[in-house]
């Protein structure tokens, strides 16, 4: 079965956050199930340096503004396809902001042609290539149903119009723009309406996706509930009601290649399950780094620094990590008003703070921090608790989306039984997060108790197993 994702990252290539974990693992987990996906990317600079094999397979004239050209690659096992198109996506840094921080003026135009060609190409650009489902990743392919439903030969439409599956991977960013694009990005005046690209007066991309898609995915089933609520909903809660079951949750899970602490070269020492005492050797080497004690409780966070994320309940609370015997590693970027409040609050030997995202040093706050800190307000899935809980590190989550369906909490009926992977908490806020990080120091200085609840995590299902296989039967349901 052949499947076109449709995606702005994709990791190792590009990537700003967990959409590109996903874009990138979900392809080698769904070959498990006979589903070959070949992913559409932009071609910005350092997904062009980095492709493998690369060969230019059909000439595109005008694209929003200048020429283009589709080239196919790989990286490592994945086939991908890629726009390269210097007028949009030559430029440094990130994918969607300048070096201002704001968005790039034509972001609308990058990421319809990403959309459009996606399109194209279910339409049979490729003579020798059609897939038989197309898969849209955010509001950045959210056109994509949209180019297909607005576009060709309605007579046809059974055999030029394969279905579409749109993902959410965050309600929060929908990607809207002024409604006076609609021509310039090539979609006709039918176009602009209720069951159309219309969302209160702009172009909604996501908007256009959740409507128009033959099925809409989000990235946990407890997300999916909360999305059609008017407190979850982010405006569009009516719409995802009135789509019904074309609605559901799919969970995300991790490359459990990449996140391996058996064979993860960047770790101070490296560990499984059953040798998790080999951990100590990576704690020491993370508070070495930022001149903390071993012997306290460590905290981590792996993170951007928003109040989605509920990080500002962090600066007023380091002191009861302090009281509590505890001490903090951040590592993250985000909000400027957040990153001052964490260099005003750090103190020599109880928080060391990294501003700015590495790789190598999430692999070793995983592998050397106790508890991992992820009080979010909302969580469409969350990759850090998963991450965290294959590394032995406990996550403390607020009970909230995919956090909740991923972490069993430490009550004391889950402790009983031997089966808590982590802390949860009832809501994003001080007095909730205070009495967590109490709970958390409880359990901690029972030495059993938490050696249990650290097998328990490494043990735990984060994989793709059974959520490939559940986009695996999606796609062949909507093509039976």
């Amino acid at each position: 079965m052949e499947v076109l994702a449709v995606s702005s990252e994709f990791f190792p290539l590009i990537k700003t956050g967990g959409l590109a974990d996903v874009a990138g693992a979900l392809p080698g987990a769904l070959a498990e199930h006979g589903v070959r996906v070949t992913t559409l990317l932009p071609g910005y600079p350092a997904v062009l340096a980095k492709l493998d094999h690369t060969e230019p397979v059909h000439g595109i004239g005008d694209l929003f503004g200048g020429p283009a050209t589709l080239v196919a690659g790989r990286a490592g096992h994945a086939k991908l396809l890629v726009i390269d198109a210097p007028h949009l996506y030559a430029r440094p840094g990130n994918p969607y902001v300048g070096p201002d921080g704001r968005d790039w003026p034509d972001n609308p135009q990058r990421f319809a042609a990403l959309a459009r060609v996606g399109a194209d190409l279910a339409r049979g650009l490729l003579p020798a290539w059609r897939p038989q489902v197309v898969h849209g990743h955010d509001w950045q392919a959210g056109l994509l149903p949209a180019y297909l439903h607005f576009s060709g030969d309605a007579a046809d439409a059974g055999t030029t119009r394969p279905p579409s599956v749109m993902t959410i991977h965050n309600l929060a960013f929908q990607g809207q723009c002024d409604a006076g694009l609609l021509a310039a990005l090539g979609l006709p005046p039918e176009a602009y309406g209720i069951d159309g690209v219309e969302y209160y007066g702009s172009i909604g991309f996501l908007k256009a996706g959740i409507r128009l898609a033959n099925h809409v995915t989000t990235v946990s089933p407890t997300y999916a509930r909360e999305i059609c609520t008017p407190e979850g909903g982010m405006g569009m809660d009516g719409l995802l009601r009135a789509r019904g079951s074309a609605v559901s949750g799919i969970l995300n899970g991790i490359d459990t290649h990449v996140w391996n602490p058996a064979k993860d070269e960047t770790l101070a020492e490296r560990y499984s399950h059953k040798t998790r005492d080999k951990r100590a050797a990576n704690k020491q080497a993370l508070c070495t780094r930022f001149g903390l004690d071993p012997a306290r409780l460590l905290f981590g966070v792996v993170s951007r620094l928003t109040t989605q994320k509920g990080l500002d309940l962090l600066p007023t609370s380091l002191a009861t990590i302090h009281d509590l015997g505890g001490a903090t590693v951040i590592l993250g970027a985000g909000h400027p008003a957040l990153e001052r409040a964490f260099q005003d609050a750090a103190r020599p030997g109880e928080m060391g703070l990294f501003l700015g995202y590495d790789e190598q040093l999430a692999h070793l706050i995983y592998a050397g921090a106790d508890a991992l800190l992820i009080p979010s307000r909302f969580e469409p899935c969350g990759l850090t608790q998963l991450c965290a809980m294959r590394y032995g590190c406990l996550p403390v989550v607020t009970r909230v989306g995919g956090l909740a369906d991923t972490v069993i909490d430490a009550n004391e009926a889950a402790l009983a039984a031997g089966a808590a992977t982590g802390f949860q908490m009832a809501a994003a806020d001080t007095p909730a997060f205070e009495r967590t990080l109490g709970r958390v120091a409880e359990v901690w200085r029972d030495r059993a108790a938490w050696d249990r609840m650290q097998a328990n995590a490494m043990k735990a299902e984060v994989g793709w197993e059974r959520s490939a296989a559940r986009y695996a039967d999606l796609f062949r349901g909507l093509i039976a």
